[in-house]
């Protein structure tokens, strides 16, 4: 499992000219899975995720986590965090999880940061997507597991 992490501002995603998810202040999140992703993958970014310390405190010190600052997330589904671009220009993305599995631990990935006390916003699953940030920093960190 792959996510990337932003520290926004405020981020939006949009369907067809509709707004399906917005935030304020916390993280937007791009999230791939990998056919062989389990529930402790999730358990373990999940716990990262939701005591990362990269929000100032009053002394302009990374020492705030997402609970401190009443940060929110918005997650969007991302397999193509799985490119495959050793060969030839186009990428292949053979490395990551078909929808059947994918989609139930994105789905299960969200309900366990919603289970941390954490309002998450959402994207649909498979649809074509245009997301809207405003990076804080910018402040951007790789979660692998």
């Amino acid at each position: 499992m792959r996510v990337v992490l932003q520290k926004v501002n405020h981020a939006k995603v949009t369907i067809e000219n509709e707004v399906v998810g917005s935030i304020k202040q916390g993280f937007m999140l791009l999230v791939g899975i990998a056919p062989d992703d389990t529930e402790e993958n999730l358990d373990y970014l999940v716990h990262k995720i939701v005591n990362v310390r990269i929000f100032e405190d009053a002394d302009g010190k990374m020492n705030l986590g997402l609970n401190d600052v009443n940060g929110e997330i918005l997650s969007i589904s991302q397999f193509t965090l799985y490119a495959d671009t050793k060969k030839g220009n186009r990428p292949g993305f053979s490395n990551a999880a078909g929808p059947d599995i994918a989609e139930p631990l994105y789905n299960k990935f969200n309900e366990k940061l919603r289970a941390e006390g954490i309002h998450v916003e959402t994207g649909h699953f498979g649809a074509e997507m245009q997301v809207e940030l405003e990076n804080d920093g910018p402040t951007t960190i790789w979660y692998e597991k």
